[in-house]
């Protein structure tokens, strides 16, 4: 049984892999320029610079997310959803959402702000710092059969059925 064991961790150790996912733009706090123009807040909503190496056997496409699990909302709030990005891409170039110079193929689907693309960080006024996870998920599919106007919380249960393994940056923000 121990044999079992350590048969089955050390399987599991090995594929663990070290997939990860870098930032030139932001690493533990957010700027102004991660900030959302909009609802309150005046930053430049520059989509953070990405990049991933590492990938697990059989991804097949990524997906990435950002997420503040902070908001008041109950549920979180949804910053950022993009899919569909190609097994070959290993980043994203700082404002690619706004830009528009998303890997070919990619969709970024609708956030909590009611618009697809790029939502910056924009936490109450007097809040603790909020946590921004970003997220890039190696995928077991090709595509995602979804739509730019996918809701997030649909967009995410899909994500989690066909992701295979997952690395997270988590930035803080706060506003005074």
């Amino acid at each position: 049984m121990r044999l079992l064991v350590l048969v089955f961790l050390m399987f599991n150790i090995s594929y663990a892999g070290n997939f990860t996912l870098t930032s030139d733009d932001v690493g533990g706090q957010f700027s102004i320029k991660q900030e959302f123009n909009g609802f309150g807040c005046s930053g430049e909503n520059i989509s953070p610079s990405l990049a991933w190496s590492d990938a697990p056997n059989g991804t097949k496409s990524f997906a990435i997310t950002m997420y503040d699990p902070d908001a008041p909302t109950g549920s979180g709030w949804w910053h950022w959803l993009v899919f569909n990005i190609s097994k070959t891409a290993t980043n994203i170039v700082s404002n690619a959402s706004a830009l528009k110079v998303l890997p070919k193929g990619s969709v970024e689907s609708v956030t909590n702000y009611g618009v697809s693309g790029f939502g910056g960080a924009c936490p109450p006024k007097g809040d603790k710092a909020h946590r921004y996870v970003i997220t890039i998920y190696a995928l077991d599919v090709e595509n995602l059969d979804l739509d730019a106007s996918t809701n997030p919380a649909i967009v995410g249960y899909n994500l989690n059925a066909h992701a295979i393994q997952k690395s997270s940056i988590i930035s803080y923000y706060g506003r005074k």
